[in-house]
């Protein structure tokens, strides 16, 4: 039992990297890092709703692949941009109904901003951007992005 207890929390981990160019405790941090990449395989079979394609051609995966792979960039950088904003804390109330206080995610950003509504304007009035929650305008804001220059589409 002592032997057990004494390696508790080691990892057995192979590698390519030389010893020379990173220690374990180098080699560890990085595959640590590695949920990062496997949130973005999360994201890219969540939010996205990616699911089994039959294609019968290679020229309709390739364009499958660079209309997602660029959504799923979109995304990530969303979701940078508020954290960024943010400052060092990445935390922010609002997006739950007890104002819990929360790390930002792109999917949590995406569903406030899916509620917002453009009202259409007319010759002599501006379209509007209707917000139904401060969160919107609080996200709104941590995306640098002003809602009073809504313009009309180039036609």
């Amino acid at each position: 039992m002592d032997a057990e207890a004494a390696v508790d929390g080691w990892y057995a981990m192979l590698t390519s990297v030389p010893a020379g160019r990173a220690d374990p405790a180098q080699v560890l941090i990085h595959f640590k890092g590695q949920g990062t990449v496997e949130r973005r395989y999360h994201d890219f079979k969540g939010p996205f709703a990616v699911g089994p394609v039959f294609v019968q051609h290679n020229r309709r995966v390739a364009a499958l692949i660079q209309v997602i792979c660029p959504a799923l960039l979109v995304f990530c950088l969303i979701e940078r941009q508020v954290r960024r904003a943010l400052g060092p804390g990445q935390i922010m109330t609002g997006r739950y109904p007890d104002n819990r206080r929360v790390r930002p995610t792109g999917r949590m950003i995406f569903y406030h901003l899916g509620e917002l509504t453009l009202r259409i304007g007319s010759v002599t009035e501006p379209p509007t951007v209707q917000l139904t929650r401060g969160v919107q305008l609080h996200l709104l804001d941590l995306l640098d992005t002003d809602i009073t220059r809504t313009r009309w589409p180039q036609t």
